[in-house]
């Protein structure tokens, strides 16, 4: 364990959060050395035993619940209701993990070679690197590896240094559940030497695989690292997630599912809805509605529990977000709703009349923030929904489902409902997204083949005939 030691804040009253180690390249490499040493035994172990232990890290995850929102608070500033969906959504994840231990099959390819039986198999390839972020903490620590467990990989956690305490308490958890010493360990380092503790566990030889959530740009950086040796890396990155708003849409399912998309977790998810294209025919009367809407939501002191919007994680995310929305107003934009924010606390903003040329058309807020930007019709709606690097989540709403299925196919997204919100996660579903959202996806079958490799093996069973 470290000897040197960081502080985590409390980003709404500055007082010391959590305190952890303060891990250097050396004791993260260590960190990857257990991992190693802990693969041969659980990589061994049968499906169903995999399976009982999975099910038994779920038990250990649900019994921290209040472990968990007390952690979350202190550190990012998350209402307890965000924690508590965290930690649903988490235990489902590793339950549905559990259930994938005998769904790892592979299959006989019939051979052109007399007596040659061929087969294809899914083994484990390792130890896997999980990079987790602070903004849905227990459900990305655990997404990172509660699946490479399941495919009888060993996984060190990377820990966001903006939640620390969180993630570690995942890695507690999974420790109680029996795995062999090793099978999760986590990773905790100071802001300052992430790079280079990041950097180290890339490099080490015994990580095969990678698996990164957070944004863009150091979803970049890691997938070059990793590319100089050659190693598969997994990456869901940043989002400026479109819902489409059609004129023969239900404005009122629209409304909510947009006003839950934009500012659940103070539009602190990547798959946040940041763009609402509304068809002009509709367009008045769309935000109209959802004036009334968000106007009545209001933000306060997550630890009162009293509001449906709490801090965002720092007040650099305050300044980014308030940036967004002065370039867009000085280029003509209207705020619908909005106001000074209260150091972290930021009410949410609706801002119409948003164009391509304007900044919070582009760039992700990851904040309370939204721009309404109208389109002339269809076309024009899924032209702009897909003027952008991203492409992780969508939504499109319409009463003919058909057209909504059509537009859905047109939208440049790894995923995309039709009238549903942009934010929609299950632990079954492939998850991840296209362009500068990254690329592969974790969940249900999908991520199985994420987490191993394909082999060809064949047996002979008839003598060889050879031209030499």
């Amino acid at each position: 364990m470290a000897s040197a030691t960081f502080d985590r804040l409390n980003p709404l009253t500055g007082d010391v959060a959590s305190t952890a180690p303060a891990m250097t390249a050396d004791e993260a490499g260590a960190a990857v050395e257990r991992a190693a040493a802990a693969f041969p035994a659980w990589s061994a172990m049968g499906p169903n035993a995999r399976r009982a232990t999975l099910n038994k890290a779920a038990d250990a995850l649900a019994g921290k619940a209040d472990a968990f929102v007390e952690a979350m608070m202190g550190e990012i500033g998350a209402t307890e209701g965000w924690a508590r969906f965290n930690l649903m959504l988490a235990v489902g994840m590793v339950r549905e993990a559990a259930a994938l231990t005998t769904q790892i099959s592979g299959e006989v390819i019939p051979s052109d070679k007399p007596g040659c039986i061929a087969m294809a198999i899914r083994e484990p390839v390792g130890v896997l690197l999980g990079i987790a972020p602070w903004n849905a903490p227990i459900i990305l620590g655990v997404r990172a590896i509660a699946v490479p467990l399941a495919c009888g990989n060993t996984v060190v956690l990377k820990a966001s240094e903006q939640c620390p305490r969180t993630h570690m308490l995942i890695a507690e958890a999974f420790g109680e559940a029996g795995l062999p010493e090793g099978a999760v360990t986590i990773v905790t380092n100071a802001p300052a030497d992430a790079a280079e503790v990041v950097g180290a566990l890339i490099d080490h030889p015994h990580i095969r695989r990678i698996n990164f959530t957070g944004s863009t740009a150091v979803g970049r950086i890691i997938a070059k690292r990793a590319a100089e040796h050659l190693k598969p890396v997994l990456l869901e990155l940043g989002g400026k997630a479109p819902l489409i708003v059609l004129d023969d849409a239900d404005l009122d399912e629209a409304v909510k599912a947009a006003a839950f998309g934009a500012f659940m977790n103070q539009g602190q998810i990547c798959m946040s809805t940041e763009r609402i294209i509304v068809v002009d025919a509709v367009a008045d009367a769309f935000v109209a509605k959802f004036k009334a809407k968000v106007g009545g939501m209001a933000v306060g002191d997550p630890r009162q529990g009293n509001t449906p919007l709490g801090a965002v994680v720092d007040q650099k995310a305050v300044d980014h977000c308030r940036a967004l929305i002065e370039d867009a107003l000085a280029a003509g934009a209207e705020q619908v709703t909005g106001g000074d924010a209260d150091g972290v606390l930021m009410p949410a903003h609706v801002i119409d009349r948003v164009t391509p040329d304007m900044k919070l058309f582009r760039d992700e807020s990851f904040g309370p923030v939204v721009g309404v930007i109208r389109a002339r019709d269809e076309d024009h709606a899924i032209e702009l929904a897909n003027d952008t690097e991203y492409g992780l989540s969508a939504a499109v709403f319409t009463r003919d489902t058909a057209r909504g299925l059509r537009v859905a196919r047109r939208i440049k997204s790894g995923i995309c409902h039709v009238n549903g919100p942009t934010v929609h996660d299950e632990a079954q579903m492939p998850f991840g997204g296209v362009k500068a959202s990254g690329y592969g996806r974790f969940g249900g079958k999908a991520g199985i083949d994420a987490f191993t490799e394909l082999r060809w093996i064949t047996i002979e069973t008839e003598p060889g005939h050879f031209p030499i």
